[in-house]
């Protein structure tokens, strides 16, 4: 059974994605990831942006960080983007930690929708993300058990829409009913469980 979004911690989650950074050394920023078109370096920059987004969106500050859409640019990171992520994965956790943050409406990523969607959609970013960042730089992966249920009842609500060819999700890719969940919530994010990972 899924969990209702609004009881979800972030922390757990956000602190895994936190290990993960720092288990990534500077030789592997230019590495290819399961994100087409982005390396090591502009996954990170991605994180450390959706990271900003989102927490504004939990705090209904709504402006430049919640109005820019994710294909705007090719994100990467600076000088300090370790400490940087670390910060802003904190703040992120910490806002939607506010019971007001799943209610109303908000903004996220140019788009207009309810509180409690945007942070399902957080939860997904994290999970998957978490997953693509894993596996770009050979590190081991466990995400929150209860962020993954959130992503993957996000993930198989958006599967069931029409047309997954031009959606903010890839084409599924098919995974065995009886594989472990991150897997099937992998393959409906149109990633490949199997994708190889680093050389």
């Amino acid at each position: 059974m899924t969990p209702d979004p609004a009881t979800l911690d972030l922390g757990p989650q956000t602190r895994i994605l936190v290990r993960l950074a720092e288990g990534v050394s500077d030789a592997r920023l230019a590495d290819p990831t399961p994100c087409p078109d982005m390396a090591v370096r502009n996954l990170l920059g991605h994180l450390t942006g959706l990271a900003v987004a989102f927490r504004d969106a939990a705090r209904k500050d709504l402006g430049v960080t919640t109005d820019t859409g994710p294909g705007t640019t090719v994100p990467d990171i600076g000088p300090g983007w370790r400490e940087e992520l670390t910060k802003v994965l904190g703040e992120l956790a910490e806002a939607w930690r506010a019971p007001e943050a799943w209610t109303g409406m908000t903004r996220a990523g140019g788009f207009d929708l309810p509180g409690e969607a945007a942070g399902a959609v957080v939860a997904d970013e994290l999970v998957i993300h978490g997953w693509d960042l894993a596996r770009a730089t050979g590190q081991e992966y466990r995400p929150d058990p209860a962020a993954l249920q959130v992503a993957y009842g996000l993930l198989s609500a958006a599967a069931e829409e029409a047309d997954r060819d031009t959606g903010m999700f890839g084409p599924v890719v098919a995974v065995p009913a009886d594989a472990p969940l991150l897997d099937r919530a992998v393959g409906l994010s149109g990633r490949h469980p199997g994708w190889p990972g680093p050389a």
